[in-house]
């Protein structure tokens, strides 16, 4: 533990965490506006002592799909991962992909960084971990999704598609190559740039900079990540300075795409259903010591577009097959996932840096309700060879690549459990992740063990920074995050500002045992722009966030919400109308 790097932190803890300094407006600028700032170059004797970094993220991934947080599903590798690491039970992200990518990298609210929602590029200002990680002497190596990139489609509808379906436009850019990972601090990147792939043939592929036009018969993208980690692995390994990889699955995300053989594996697991599913994981979490005996386990969530919500009990039998298979796919890309981490991490013993390599564990958000219905944006409508792609809630073939299914949210549900909600809202369910930390050789007694301490995705990047012996470049916009470092060595995590959120309307704050937290605005696409009410929940009492306790403590609900308007004044959110209550009067789902 770099103790001179921790105090440096530590000092500053509590003005970056409370990250209520009005900052410039963002603009773009190149990467060599950038790299003309002070380093703080290593020394080669500090060189070979600073840690190696291995940050993996899961993607759509429910809170109970790993073993080691209550899954049925086979991940001995990350099971084994989490014997050698402190477990957290309460770590949080920002609920969707690109928000959670943009805290993740830069150690700051995703608003701060110009990515409130999705579909817009990470500001060209605020440096990222590897940018920082890189001037000051290490290798970067990103292999996976990045989804840090505005998605611009073609204007015509039907050249856009041609392009999706990988029938023209070859030569054509993903986006601006200036917010590649290539371009933003990583040495080497191979993997998609928009967040949505065939995994049997994904669009946007680069090698660094240049398309990947053609992918082999037998390729498979879960692999094929794997593939290019290991190799990253043995690469580094090799050289003379410590190295930071960024391991960015997109598995298990949808499309459901798995082979054959590992989904025929799972269709026992799930033939009970949903509701079975979730009461069984919730056992093991108790079990482990996740949740406290006695927490109340609440209904299965519904209410998504697309989904019919149909319970169990009245599918038909050929509606239960086609269920059943959504998720005997859904765990079949996560066991394939876990597979390819375990030869990461062999890679990684193999070459003798194991020892000295903090490897972090993370999913980008919860487990996703979606269903979608038609191609169009981001998603294709043929493959490459003209077959065409069927979308909807009960698609025939899932598991191929003509199909473009999503779980649903029944199973995104029981994925999560035992929370509430799923991807995109602020409720635990859509911000609850697995996390894992393990630095073999340097954390004493403490592998295995749980840590139940509030923390969050924006604190990777201070934790890396101060492990590294990095002062940020906090110029433009302060640090929200704090660092974890101190977990290594026993310490408490004592945060000095609450957590808050906000992605589309869907907003929450986090301050001590008090939650307020309101869903999404209703209505498609996100039209509706007023506010929902606030709920109000006492989680020291009710992590699962079943009694509303707004009206009992209307004093907090005023506080916190003058609290989070203030903060999303600060960080930039985007200002939705005011609900005509303030709290809510009945049930929200």
């Amino acid at each position: 533990m770099r103790g001179l790097g921790r105090k440096r932190w530590q000092a500053r803890a509590s003005a970056m965490a409370l990250g209520f300094a009005f900052a410039a407006l963002t603009t773009a600028v190149p990467a060599s506006a950038r790299d003309t700032a002070p380093t703080n170059p290593a020394t080669p004797a500090q060189q070979q002592q600073r840690p190696n970094f291995l940050v993996i993220m899961g993607d759509d991934i429910g809170y109970s799909d790993i073993g080691a947080y209550g899954g049925n599903i086979d991940t001995p590798n990350l099971d084994a991962l989490a014997r050698q690491s402190i477990r957290f039970s309460n770590f949080y992200n920002m609920s969707r992909c690109c928000p959670s990518r943009a805290a993740l990298l830069t150690g700051r609210y995703p608003h701060r960084v110009n990515m409130a929602g999705n579909g817009t590029s990470l500001s060209l200002e605020v440096p990222t971990v590897a940018e920082e990680l890189k001037k000051a002497g290490y290798a970067t190596s990103m292999v996976g999704k990045w989804h840090l990139t505005a998605a611009v489609p073609i204007k015509n509808k039907a050249e856009h598609l041609k392009w999706l379906n990988h029938q023209g436009y070859f030569d054509r850019d993903f986006g601006d190559k200036r917010t590649y990972p290539a371009a933003r601090g990583f040495d080497y990147h191979w993997g998609i740039i928009w967040g949505i792939a065939d995994y049997y043939d994904p669009f946007s592929l680069v090698d660094n900079f240049t398309p990947v036009k053609s992918v082999p018969k037998d390729f498979y993208l879960t692999n094929a990540i794997s593939d290019h980690a290991v190799d990253q692995v043995r690469q580094l390994g090799k050289g003379k300075k410590p190295f930071m990889m960024y391991l960015a699955y997109t598995a298990a995300h949808w499309p459901l795409m798995a082979p054959e053989e590992t989904i025929q594996k799972y269709i026992p697991r799930f033939s009970k259903g949903w509701d079975a599913l979730r009461k069984e994981r919730y056992e093991k979490q108790v079990a482990l010591g996740l949740i406290a005996p006695g927490t109340e386990l609440p209904e299965l969530t519904t209410g998504y577009a697309g989904n019919a919500d149909i319970p169990w009990d009245k599918l038909t039998p050929e509606q239960r097959k086609t269920q059943i298979r959504k998720m005997a796919t859904h765990a079949a890309m996560i066991e394939i996932m876990d597979k390819g981490i375990g030869r990461v991490i062999q890679a990684l013993k193999d070459s003798g840096q194991y020892e000295n390599t903090v490897i972090i564990y993370l999913n980008d958000n919860g487990a996703s309700p979606e269903i979608m219905t038609q191609p169009g944006y981001d998603r294709p409508s043929e493959t490459r060879d003209g077959r065409t792609i069927e979308y909807g809630e009960y698609p025939q073939n899932i598991g191929t690549e003509t199909t473009m299914a999503g779980i649903g949210t029944h199973w995104a549900s029981a994925a999560n459990t035992p929370w509430r909600w799923w991807k995109r809202e602020q409720y635990q369910g859509g911000t609850h992740t697995p996390f894992l930390i393990s630095w073999p050789g340097h954390m004493g007694d403490r592998a295995g063990t749980m840590n139940t301490d509030v923390a969050d995705i924006v604190d990777v990047t201070p934790t890396l920074l101060d492990l590294a012996d990095v002062t940020p470049d906090t110029s433009k916009e302060p640090i929200d995050g704090l660092s974890l470092a101190g977990v290594l060595e026993g310490q408490k995590i004592t945060r000095q500002a609450p957590l808050f959120f906000e992605h589309y309307g869907a907003r929450g704050i986090l301050d001590g045992r008090w939650k307020l937290v309101s869903l999404a605005p209703e209505g498609p696409g996100h039209k509706r722009k007023t506010y929902r009410p606030w709920h109000l929940y006492d989680i020291a009492a009710d992590r699962t966030e079943i009694h509303d306790v707004a009206a009992q403590h209307p004093d907090i609900v005023a506080r916190l919400d003058r609290e989070w308007k203030d903060w999303a004044k600060d960080v930039g959110a985007p200002h939705y109308d005011e609900p005509a209550q303030l709290t809510a009067t009945g049930s929200d789902g």
